[in-house]
């Protein structure tokens, strides 16, 4: 599948490195990349001794082995390796996937003499094949001897069906030190998360002891990673890691009452949500990015999911695809939303230029403004609901006839 770039896409961006991360990759050949058959599609980062760990993952059911580890990986805190693999999820592949994983992190373990459990792993494609074990164990060998290598690298070799390659960065001063963040991310389907979304890896140079990481990464992925979605469909491989190696220099943080914890905080959830928002921009078939904002609800939480339910309503991403002001369907989907709602408080708008308020369409409405902001790229939508102070943004782009080109032929 030979895909063109998104026309949302965003310029890779200039990204600092990050002392005590090392990145590798290597040339698996997990699956025939027809498109690229040189590209690499096993990534390794190598972590400093002492490195902290964070991750949410996906609430799937069926989740692959590599979440099911990793969430038990994060208890213990420390890291010092990290290995994905695409173009095969390894999901769905019973005790052949588990061995496969199993015999990763051995062979990494192994040749950096740390403990298996701090070898994390993540795999992306096809879910239903186990993994390969014979071409792991010569993709992980090749990266485990070849030449470091850059962001750009890395963050190609973890894609699939993305269409540009997707990474962040912040920084901030903490303790009297500059520290750096770098972010990587993929996903392009089968996004609607339930906890974080898609692979992505956060890599930071500040000291930070690992339960105030986990608390930190957790509560940015409600704002972030949690409020977006392209398809309504949760993965079996959603996983989100960060990495602090600690060779900033900074008195470690531990809680808020730490010196510079409110601006790490700060920049680890605008990194995050920076990556969220890149995963929307290469929706499979995307052409708009549709920012939902829900004011006047009940509560936060139940802003976020009425923003939620016109996020993955196929009638309103057709609308938008179509350039079309259909405020009848944002009244549709708030509706099903299952959450409190008044018909006759319900106010909705466009661009900034309302269309219906008070349960009533607008006098004197004149859709021209409307019309031309949705001939833009980004798109704005606005709801208020005008029962009480509960209040959400939520992330999602439009659907085309794109997507499901994508996905007929997604395992051809």
């Amino acid at each position: 599948m030979d895909l063109e770039a998104s026309p949302l896409a965003l310029p890779f961006p200039d990204l600092p490195s990050i002392e005590g991360v090392t990145l590798r990759v290597s040339k698996a050949r997990y699956k025939d990349w027809a498109n690229d058959p040189e590209r690499a599609d096993l990534t390794f980062a190598e972590l400093a001794e002492g490195t902290a760990v964070a991750g949410v993952f996906t609430q799937s059911a069926c989740a692959s082995s590599e979440v099911e580890m990793g969430r038990e990986q994060v208890k213990q805190g420390r890291a010092r390796a990290l290995i994905v693999n695409a173009g095969n999820s390894n999901a769905f592949t019973g005790y052949r996937g588990r061995e496969a994983v199993d015999q990763i992190i051995t062979q990494v373990a192994g040749h950096l003499g740390c403990a298996q459990d701090e070898v994390f792993v993540s795999s992306t494609g096809v879910i239903g094949v186990p993994l390969p074990k014979d071409k792991a164990r010569e993709g992980v060998a090749k990266a485990l001897e070849a030449a470091p290598c850059g962001w750009i690298d890395a963050t190609n070799a973890i894609g699939t069906t993305d269409t540009f390659p997707k990474a962040a960065k912040a920084s901030a001063v903490v303790d009297g030190k500059t520290v750096e963040l770098v972010g990587i991310i993929k996903g392009s389907g089968m996004i609607a998360p339930d906890m974080a979304t898609m692979l992505g890896y956060i890599f930071t140079d500040a000291a930070v002891e690992p339960a105030f990481l986990q608390a930190l990464l957790a509560d940015a992925n409600t704002r972030t990673f949690s409020c977006i979605t392209v398809d309504g469909d949760t993965s079996t491989s959603d996983t989100v890691l960060a990495f602090a190696t600690g060779k900033a220099g900074n008195a470690p943080l531990a809680n808020f009452e730490s010196v510079g914890a409110d601006a790490f905080a700060a920049a680890l959830e605008d990194i995050c949500r920076q990556l969220a928002q890149l995963v929307v921009r290469d929706g499979e078939g995307a052409s708009k990015f549709i920012a939902i904002r829900i004011t006047g609800a009940a509560s936060d939480e139940s802003a976020h999911r009425v923003g939620m339910s016109i996020a993955n309503s196929p009638l309103v991403k057709t609308a938008i695809a179509g350039e079309d002001a259909n405020w009848g369907r944002v009244v549709m989907a708030v509706g099903k939303a299952g959450e409190p709602a008044d018909r006759d408080k319900l106010s909705i708008a466009f661009g900034g230029i309302w269309s219906a308020k008070h349960g009533l369409p607008v006098e004197d409405y004149d859709e021209a403004p409307v019309a031309e902001h949705l001939r833009g790229q980004d798109i704005d939508i606005t709801v208020d609901l005008g029962i009480g102070d509960g209040r959400a943004t939520v992330w999602t782009c439009d659907l085309t006839h794109g997507y499901i080109s994508i996905n007929a032929d997604y395992r051809s």
